[in-house]
């Protein structure tokens, strides 16, 4: 079982290792190896959105791991045995999770897990950057906190639109649930940002940063549209699903800073 005596086995190991105590060619102990695997495979399902708020518990013994625990359905204790399998060393899996149809999940606590606090910080490192690249950046002087995927915006915005606008891109990201915008708007009061070398901003800059905009965004599949930028002109092609998409791949294009119109003529439904 992944427990404290082996978080402690790896600890030394690391301990050791950086302290230069350890012989150069020295291999570490079984027991050093097989906590090692435990963890990446417990810490790899405290990632998976699917298995992290489950019950289960790993083992491993000479390769093998061994899983407990329950989940809802029989894709989900699969999945657990593929990640088990996908760490090195591991040759073999006896999978004891127990499928239960109405099966529920732990009550959640007051902390957040691990994998709910690595969300958290992907979101806000997703909003950070749609907003310091953004049209509205030189207006905005923006702090991003994030917990269980509820954003909360504080600082200033120098126009109510750069506020408003500010509240969308958040809104509009990957894993966010709600936004709480506090943006205090300060006229006259443009905030102080990173901007980009050079008094003109580079069409190869322009186009990666749209791209990135999608990535980091609902309701816009942004492996279906091509993005290319000439003299600040962005042109986008592809097919989407519905206008509303159409619409708000122009909208996300548009904003980015050193756009100065979007051709969103080959961009069809």
């Amino acid at each position: 079982m992944f427990n404290q005596k082996r978080n402690l086995l790896l600890a030394s190991a690391v301990v050791a290792a950086i302290a230069g105590v350890a012989f150069a060619n020295a291999k570490p102990s079984q027991e050093v190896v097989e906590a090692r695997q435990e963890s990446q495979i417990w810490t790899t399902y405290a990632l998976s959105p699917y298995l992290r708020a489950n019950d289960l518990k790993v083992s491993v013994h000479e390769g093998k791991a061994t899983l407990s625990g329950h989940v809802a359905d029989d894709v989900n204790k699969d999945l657990a045995k593929q990640i088990a399998l996908g760490v090195d060393g591991i040759k073999s899996v006896e999978n004891n999770i127990t499928v239960m149809p109405n099966y529920k999940a732990p009550a959640q606590s007051a902390d957040r897990s691990y994998g709910e606090v690595v969300d958290d910080a992907s979101i806000s490192s997703a909003v950070k950057s749609k907003l310091l690249w953004s049209r509205y950046a030189d207006g905005l002087s923006a702090n991003v906190d994030t917990t269980r995927g509820k954003v909360k915006l504080t600082g200033t915005a120098n126009t109510q639109e750069a506020k408003d606008a500010a509240g969308k891109m958040a809104m509009n990201t990957h894993g966010v649930h709600a936004v709480n915008n506090q943006l205090v708007v300060e006229a006259g009061k443009p905030a102080a940002v990173a901007k980009t070398e050079g008094t003109d901003i580079s069409d190869g800059w322009i186009t990666t940063k749209v791209k990135s905009t999608y990535m980091y965004s609902n309701n816009v599949n942004g492996s279906d549209i091509a993005v290319s930028t000439n003299a600040g002109i962005v042109t986008l092609t592809g097919k989407m699903d519905s206008g509303a998409e159409r619409a708000l791949a122009i909208e996300l294009a548009r904003n980015v800073r050193g756009v100065k119109s979007v051709d969103s003529s080959l961009l069809t439904m």
